[in-house]
């Protein structure tokens, strides 16, 4: 599996979720609630698969590192983000609010991944490491998951 189509299609997962979180009312409680479960762990393995596995291969790059140390920094935005809209009710303005800018930035993020560091990615590694990557993506994505759910 070549690990950048694994990511988008991470991708495409996530902008789903926030496609169904956005048009919703303070009055869509269960909506909000199971949507955003959902957001969240998809969040949360995503962001720790690729700080495990992706970017420290792209550390290693001269080309991509400084890309690199941002994207963890973009991380950390999103986690605390993620985790004070985990402990807010979901029918409050200020949860819409921070809602969005969650979306905003993961957005930004997704952006310059995709159009940035996977680009520089396919340049400084072989087909053969982003083939590797992708199978160590996928594992970890699938032991990931599996604590998640039993959390």
């Amino acid at each position: 599996m070549d690990a950048f189509t694994l990511l988008k299609n991470d991708h495409k997962k996530v902008a789903a979720l926030f496609a169904e979180i956005e048009p919703t009312t303070e009055r869509a409680v269960k909506t909000r609630e199971e949507a955003f479960g959902k957001l969240k762990e998809e969040l949360d393995v995503h962001t720790h698969i690729e700080e495990k596995i992706l970017y420290p291969a792209l550390k290693k790059e001269a080309e991509t590192r400084d890309i690199t140390f941002e994207g963890v920094e973009e991380h950390h935005v999103i986690k605390v983000l993620l985790a004070e809209l985990a402990e807010m009710p979901v029918d409050s303005e200020e949860w819409t609010a921070k809602a969005k800018v969650l979306q905003e930035n993961v957005e930004h993020h997704v952006e310059e991944e995709e159009t940035k560091m996977f680009k520089l990615g396919r340049e400084v590694l072989t087909h053969e490491q982003i083939e590797d990557l992708g199978t160590r993506l996928e594992a970890e994505k699938s032991n990931a998951s599996a604590a998640a759910a039993k959390a």
